[in-house]
């Protein structure tokens, strides 16, 4: 009995390594192909109209609780979006990608990145519960979009990682509460 006790307690004080986002297991670390370790900034649901859409965790090398920073980091980061909603179509996706960076960019930004954005939203299929997209930056490669599991392509440049998270930590974020969840890291 003493022993079912001590390893009661033991499990109770272990530090937590994942946490329960909507029934998305979020991790706090993870690592890349290559070996490094990327730490969670950040996580939260992206909700419309009373609809929780996806699941968003934004992880780096070095997180940071202030957007300007995270965007204007030039180490590793990823984004995970885990799709809660039965399905989110093309369309839809590629609108919101769209919207995001209209908002959150200027014309003269958005001019020289267009036909990266295009080759972008062409990557794009319908998005179905339970269907995961990565969006993985890495300087010597740019973001490589993954989508259920399959690596698509990999979209070159810094300035667009940096427009693509302002759809997120931008002035104008897709959703201010998630914005927030994804600026959650605490020192």
């Amino acid at each position: 009995m003493r022993m079912l006790v001590f390893f009661t307690l033991l499990l109770i004080c272990l530090p937590s390594y994942a946490k329960d986002i909507s029934g998305v297991m979020v991790n706090d670390t993870l690592q890349t192909e290559d070996g490094t370790t990327l730490h969670l900034n950040g996580a939260g649901v992206r909700s419309k109209f009373f609809i929780d859409v996806y699941v968003a965790e934004l992880y780096m090398e070095k997180p940071s609780a202030a957007a300007a920073e995270v965007i204007g980091d030039k180490g590793k980061k990823r984004i995970v979006m885990h799709f809660l909603h039965s399905e989110v179509s093309k369309d839809k996706l590629v609108d919101a990608w769209n919207d995001g960076f209209k908002e959150n960019n200027s014309a003269g930004d958005l001019a020289k990145l267009q036909e990266r954005i295009n080759q972008f939203n062409a990557l794009f299929v319908d998005a179905k519960k339970d269907d995961v997209i990565v969006l993985d930056y890495a300087p010597a490669t740019g973001t490589v979009v993954t989508i259920k599991g399959q690596k698509k392509a990999a979209i070159p440049g810094s300035d667009f990682n940096d427009a693509l998270l302002k759809i997120w930590l931008g002035d104008k974020p897709v959703n201010g509460g998630l914005k927030d969840n994804l600026l959650s890291y605490k020192k």
